[in-house]
């Protein structure tokens, strides 16, 4: 080899040319004016310059160009106005598929090392090399920042400004994420634009692909990730920025996500990704508007309906307090007994109303004072708000027989579910006749303690019917003290949370109660489930895999299917038995065990019939 040739080391591939290089000069120029000026437009320009090198076929016009991303009508009108000078002078048949011989190519100004650009660095042969790329060529992927005001972007500073209040529970429920994120979007959360059936609230699927945003429990708890958080957290500052400066509105930096997954994203966020360069003043005095109006002071009846999806309220004195009484209480059975407590309640002047009832036996309504209407034969429909109290009855024969049966832990489990946090088991000894069951009855009154030091219900026992009524009577008048100066928020079941409200403890005169309608309908026993549902009632019925465990479980595995594929990744039969040993449960965060562990193995991986 003669000493004067240079050694190389690799080859370089060469990277195709771009078919339009005159509209690509001229937006190297517009995004290069930009950035001396310091204008946040540079970015859209960039954005622009990105798409027109990835486009492979030659444009005639400007116009042309619209059907590429990031080019909106500004961009288009803009490039048009070039063309059109470029003809007058050099002739209608001038070509503009290349560049005049005394032209620079595009990007080799001396303003090519600015950071929008991807910084090269010279290997050991003197070659470029983009630090985008990997060593095969292989470009990393862009982070990806949701558009400004669209679904993504709203439910990321929610979260984030959530979390920075002090006392934070840390996540947020569906409606309660919606309802504070709707005045940072553009979009509506919950009804779809017309001709589209995506609503803003699509784009949460995308954070959550992204890696952006955590969905646990259920109802669905929404939270960030690290990388959520950083991201919210520069959404922040630059969302700062805009406000002490509205002009630098119509100029917003929009970031795309990764290459390839542009078109997927726009779909799922229902949004368009085409930056309007000629928005005109209306528009900005709207947006003024509408950010005058968010500021306005508010009462505290709206402060609270504001949090508060439903937004409506009882205030004081508008309502009363009903009890209302399951119909199987006071039919079938024992006719006698049943018109017992009927007779009973009308003798101690409890206002009460026989209703069926999904789950329970008793609870206490707060029904609205709604005077008759003359000249109409009805009423007009008023508004009920469940208290959050709830009585299930039992009968000493009655609680053993569900508990040989498995209706005791299953009615334990959907009273936990019904959405009020203050479940009541009402236990009638019924005197000599416990003696005479088919348990033991150091079995029911273990039964009954674990009811209330475990499940933490509370467990009042009584001996017969009339003591019931009178244990109602006495908690029909103490609930009409306790809410008489109370304003009634309604609320929705997936705001409830697991830990309940200290409102009645604190005094506060705010309650947030549901509305009797979705209470009832929530509750209905054979409702169509989600396979997550039945995979915890299939789990429940165990032998010691309480609630909490199952639970636990849901969180690691949420189907059969996820459970059954961990399964099959497993080596050995002893790795399988070990599988769910380690998934912690409960407060006190205990390892589920290998026994249970070993017991839910042999019911979903065993062949042939359980010994």
């Amino acid at each position: 080899m003669p000493a004067s040739e240079s050694v190389r080391f690799g080859r370089k591939r060469p990277l195709p040319s771009c078919p339009n290089p005159l509209f690509l000069k001229w937006l190297t120029e517009l995004r290069d004016e930009a950035k001396e000026k310091g204008l946040k437009i540079q970015y859209t320009y960039q954005k622009a310059i990105s798409s027109l090198n990835k486009y492979p076929l030659p444009l005639q016009n400007a116009k042309e160009a619209k059907i590429l991303q990031n080019f909106g009508d500004g961009i288009c009108k803009i490039l048009d106005q070039k063309l059109q000078r470029y003809y007058r002078e050099n002739g209608v048949d001038a070509p503009i598929h290349s560049l005049p011989k005394e032209a620079p190519p595009p990007g080799s100004g001396p303003d090519n090392n600015n950071s929008l650009a991807p910084s090269r660095k010279k290997n050991a042969a003197g070659d470029q090399k983009t630090e985008k790329d990997g060593g095969g060529g292989r470009k990393k992927k862009r982070e990806y920042i949701p558009q400004k005001r669209s679904g993504g972007y709203a439910v990321l500073l929610t979260l984030y400004k959530q979390s920075q209040i002090s006392g934070s529970k840390g996540y947020m429920f569906k409606l309660e994420l919606q309802a504070e994120a709707q005045h940072l979007c553009d979009k509506s959360f919950t009804v779809p634009d017309l001709g589209s059936k995506y609503t803003a609230w699509a784009s949460v699927s995308t954070l959550i692909q992204k890696n952006l945003v955590l969905k646990t429990h259920n109802p669905a708890r929404y939270s960030l990730t690290e990388d959520g958080r950083d991201l919210a957290e520069r959404l922040a500052s630059v969302e700062q920025e805009t406000t002490d400066d509205p002009v630098g509105d119509r100029e917003e930096v929009r970031s795309e996500g990764e290459e390839g997954e542009e078109e997927e994203e726009e779909e799922e966020e229902g949004c368009p990704r085409v930056v309007d360069l000629t928005a005109s003043d209306e528009d900005d005095e709207e947006k003024e508007e509408d950010r005058i109006q968010c500021v306005q002071p508010r009462n505290d009846v709206d402060v609270v309906s504001r949090r508060k999806p439903n937004g409506e309220c009882l205030l004081p004195g508008t309502y009363e307090i009903i009890l209302c009484v399951d119909f199987i209480e006071t039919t079938g059975g024992s006719h006698h007994r049943k018109q017992e407590l009927v007779k009973e309640l009308q003798r101690n002047g409890v206002s009460f109303d026989v209703r069926k009832l999904n789950v329970g036996d008793f609870l206490w309504v707060a029904r609205e004072k709604v005077a008759p209407v003359p000249g109409q034969l009805r009423a007009p429909e008023c508004k009920e708000l469940v208290l959050d109290y709830i009585i299930e009855r039992k009968r000493m024969d009655d609680l053993c027989g569900s508990i040989i049966d498995g209706r005791f832990r299953e009615q334990k489990f959907r009273l936990k579910r019904c959405g009020l946090r203050r479940p009541i088991y009402l236990v009638e000894e019924c005197g000599s006749a416990a003696s005479h069951l088919s348990l033991p009855e150091t079995t029911l009154q273990q039964a009954m303690v674990n009811t209330q030091v475990v499940d933490g219900f509370f467990v009042k026992r009584v001996q017969d019917v009339r003591e019931s009524v009178a244990y109602l009577t006495v908690m029909t008048r103490y609930l009409t003290k306790l809410y008489q100066n109370r304003t009634l928020i309604c609320r929705s079941r997936e705001l409830e949370g697991d830990g309940g409200s200290d409102e009645e403890d604190r005094g506060t005169p705010f309650c947030s109660l549901i509305s009797f309608a979705e209470f009832n309908h929530g509750a209905v026993k054979n409702k169509c489930q989600t396979v997550r549902e039945v995979f915890a009632r299939q789990l429940m019925q165990i032998s010691g895999l309480s609630g909490d465990k199952a639970a636990a479980i849901l969180e690691q595995y949420s189907t059969p299917h996820s459970l059954l594929t961990a399964y099959k990744r497993c080596a050995s039969d002893a790795e399988k038995e070990k599988l769910l040993s380690s998934i912690r449960y409960g407060k006190l965060k205990r390892n589920l065990g290998p026994a249970l562990s070993r017991t839910v193995y042999q019911l979903y991986c065993s062949q042939g019939a359980l010994s």
